[in-house]
């Protein structure tokens, strides 16, 4: 898989945890547990993608 291919499936990735962030959030007992799980992996993801994309440039 060549770096560009691996960004683009990271920044999938991330998309799906930000749809699936704000759709636990919208939920009246939402688990913060859960969210906060949800957020943390979002974030390593973004770190990764930006890593990745330094390389790239």
């Amino acid at each position: 898989m060549s770096v560009a291919s691996h960004v683009e499936s990271l920044k999938r990735k991330h998309q799906k945890l930000e749809s699936r962030i704000a759709e636990t959030a919208r939920h009246p007992s939402a688990d913060t547990t859960e969210l906060t799980a949800l957020k943390r992996e979002k974030l390593r993801v973004k770190e990764e993608i930006e890593r990745h994309d330094r390389t790239l440039h």
